[in-house]
């Protein structure tokens, strides 16, 4: 097997089964070194707890950058989440024009807003800098809110298959390579996901299960980008999209009648499912 090793960049929410404590395990279990860069570090999430305690790192990243170029430290994949500020989105440009090897992967999610807004704190020249990110990368995982966000497109609760198309078409336009589009619904019982790549489009659609659970959308982020670069058997992005979905679906159906886990899901008894459908110690 090719030993890679990855870098993920976000915060690190230290209870709550976020960011780099899922990015962490989930790449690590596809067989890959993973090294992380925390923009940030919170007691805990920031949803549904009381309060929390927050540690701004923005002015470490350009420093640990520094010594990364010091040692020739290089990494065959990047893949950014959760971003605090659009400065941090700047440094974090420069780690990747800095750091990633020839032939490496940017993988980025523009993990900035849902159901139409964007997340508290953000404002338009956040946007932009993530518009920039995002079409610097070689694959982008937007939902569809953000996707909005970063084409100055109307977001629409319903929609069908031309409003996707023109999406995707916009992201293309403005420069996106590979688009993984995530939360996609054309009916009321399904859900999916859409892979657009060199003009081809592939759609996986899985059930829908009522209501949320926080972090899912890191836990695909990092199952989609496992599969993808730990690469041994041949995953495409399309085969990768689909372990994703999966891998998160069975996540979400293992914690949902669990009340008193209500603040993530329970990946971790599920690992041995995405070892399984990557192929790692095959």
């Amino acid at each position: 097997m090719d030993y890679k090793r990855i870098l993920t960049i976000q915060d690190i929410s230290c209870v709550g089964q976020c960011s780099l404590t899922v990015a962490l395990p989930i790449l690590s279990a596809c067989g890959i070194e993973t090294a992380i860069l925390p923009s940030a570090v919170l007691s805990n999430h920031t949803g549904g707890f009381s309060g929390w305690t927050f540690a701004d790192l923005t002015e470490e990243i350009p420093k640990i950058r520094g010594q990364w170029e010091k040692e020739n430290i290089m990494f065959e994949g990047v893949y950014t989440g959760y971003l605090g500020s659009a400065k941090q989105i700047d440094y974090v440009l420069d780690v990747v024009k800095s750091r990633l090897a020839p032939k490496g992967k940017f993988i980025c999610d523009p993990a900035m807003a849902d159901n139409g807004k964007l997340y508290a704190g953000f404002d338009d020249n956040f946007v932009k800098a993530m518009k920039k990110l995002a079409v610097s990368a070689d694959i982008i995982l937007p939902n569809i809110t953000e996707a909005c966000f970063i084409t100055g497109t109307e977001y629409r609760e319903s929609y069908d298959r031309a409003y996707i198309d023109g999406l995707l078409g916009k992201l293309a336009e403005i420069g996106a390579k590979t688009v993984i589009l995530t939360g996609v619904s054309y009916n009321a019982d399904s859900t999916g996901v859409v892979v657009y790549e060199n003009g081809e489009y592939f759609y996986y659609k899985h059930k829908k299960i009522a209501g949320g659970c926080h972090g899912t959308g890191d836990v695909y982020a990092s199952a989609f980008t496992g599969a993808l670069v730990s690469g041994e058997n041949g995953i495409s992005a399309a085969d990768a999209a689909k372990i994703a979905a999966d891998f998160t679906l069975s996540c979400i159906e293992y914690t949902i009648g669990d009340k008193d886990h209500w603040y993530g899901v329970k990946f971790e008894p599920l690992l041995g499912e995405l070892i399984k459908a990557v192929g790692v110690y095959a």
